[in-house]
């Protein structure tokens, strides 16, 4: 697969020290082994912190939002945390309350996968025949096919039956065998490797194969190499709806009812074992380690950074515009990462929940925000707004371009029918 050098602000990602800037104190240090509560930062009076919460307020008001938690930290050190609005009527959003953490967890699997490289127990380029001999064309399909979303199988969220399914019974237990065969039903986009697309099928094929690499059930694998070493102690993985408590309630219109869907079962969105929760601390400092490459080498996290995914993508007669999409340098998808401006982001959003992490290495500036749906919010992932709003506030020149870039939005099939979302 041909392979396009980044941007010099991409490979040297790890090396870039910036200055802190505005009302960062060093007693808000974050790192590895540092356990402390989430909590809300003191009001700001001014400097970044103070145009953070001004930003998060308007658009809370003009989006109609429930509510809105966000953190924002520069060099690992805290600028501001803080909550909007309200869980449920009369229940203050707090900055510790637990949601839905949907793709996140999809860039621990791709750092995984990138470890299991480093160690040497398997290549980017082995076939999956190995480990998923039942898959059909798995002599064709790669490890970094399956990271890098360049299988060509469809996504099964597209599909009209699933998704009516879905909206009738939002409480029913999806199995990996029903998600993967609905996507191995449907006619392949395109060959193996030859183009690009996302597809939810891809990372529960990458759970799959990496449980069965190592022999440890994915939920294990994450906490071991990810979640503990990063001191996410409060980002896990739950095999039923259930939420560890405080929770963040959640509502939707999505089937044309507003309605509660915090305990709509989650099984569908990824691979079992990667279905987390976690809260606004910890996703901001998952956004700081993964968007740094902190577990990984220097020449594993430029691999990440571009797989060979740079220059693929394209409509063909069998895979339109909206499906197949063109990556480049500027934007384009990772290993199991979205490259965006220079930004490493991830942007999950599905049954009302919404949030995105986002990092940008030359600045040394994370971005946590999730967001919950008011009875007039519009469609789509609203914390983007906040967070490019965030961005263009504390890093301009680098916004981080959601709406202009259909990549983005690939995985977010909300506007094609009710009931739909993205892990």
């Amino acid at each position: 697969m041909r392979r396009t050098r980044m941007t010099t602000l991409l490979c040297v990602a790890t090396l870039i020290a910036a200055s802190t800037q505005g009302t960062v104190s060093a007693s808000a240090m974050d790192g590895p082994g540092k356990s402390r509560p989430c909590v809300s930062s003191p009001p700001p009076r001014g400097g970044p912190a103070r145009e953070v919460l001004r930003i998060a307020e308007q658009v809370k008001s003009e989006l109609d939002l429930e509510s809105v938690l966000l953190r924002v930290t520069k060099d690992g050190r805290e600028v501001i945390t803080t909550a909007l609005g309200e869980s449920m009527t009369g229940v203050p959003a707090e900055p510790g309350m637990h949601f839905r953490a949907g793709s996140v967890a999809i860039g621990y699997m791709g750092t995984v996968l990138l470890q299991l490289v480093e160690e040497g127990k398997v290549s980017l380029d082995d076939p999956v025949s190995r480990w998923l001999p039942g898959l059909p064309d798995a002599d064709r399909i790669t490890l970094r096919m399956l990271g890098s979303s360049t299988t060509g199988l469809a996504d099964y969220v597209t599909d009209p039956g699933f998704l009516a399914a879905l909206a009738a019974a939002p409480f029913r237990q999806w199995t990996p065998e029903e998600l993967v065969g609905i996507s191995t039903a449907l006619p392949r986009w395109y060959e193996p490797g030859t183009n690009w697309s996302y597809s939810h099928a891809n990372f529960v094929l990458l759970g799959a194969a990496l449980e069965k690499i190592t022999g440890t059930r994915l939920d294990v694998l994450l906490k071991r190499r990810i979640m503990g070493p990063l001191g996410l102690r409060d980002t896990r993985n739950s095999f039923t709806p259930d939420i560890q408590p405080p929770v963040l309630h959640v509502f939707t219109a999505e089937r044309g009812l507003y309605e509660e869907s915090t305990f709509r079962n989650p099984s569908w969105t990824t691979a079992p074992g990667a279905v987390v929760t976690t809260h606004i601390c910890d996703l901001a400092r998952s956004a700081q380690a993964i968007g740094s490459g902190e577990l990984l080498s220097r020449s594993a996290f430029r691999e990440q950074l571009d797989p060979g995914t740079v220059g693929l993508g394209g409509p063909t007669a069998t895979c339109p515009a909206t499906v197949c999409l063109v990556n480049t340098e500027a934007m384009h998808y990772g290993l199991a990462v979205l490259v965006l401006n220079g930004w490493i982001v991830q942007t999950p959003s599905f049954s009302g929940y919404a949030a995105v992490q986002a990092y940008l290495p030359g600045e040394r500036l994370a971005i946590a925000v999730a967001t919950t749906k008011g009875e007039s919010t519009p469609n789509g992932n609203t914390a983007e707004t906040i967070t490019n709003g965030i961005a263009a506030a504390l890093a301009p020149g680098h916004p981080v371009p959601f709406s202009e870039v259909p990549l983005a939005r690939s995985s977010r099939p909300e506007s094609r029918g009710k009931a739909q979302g993205t892990s």
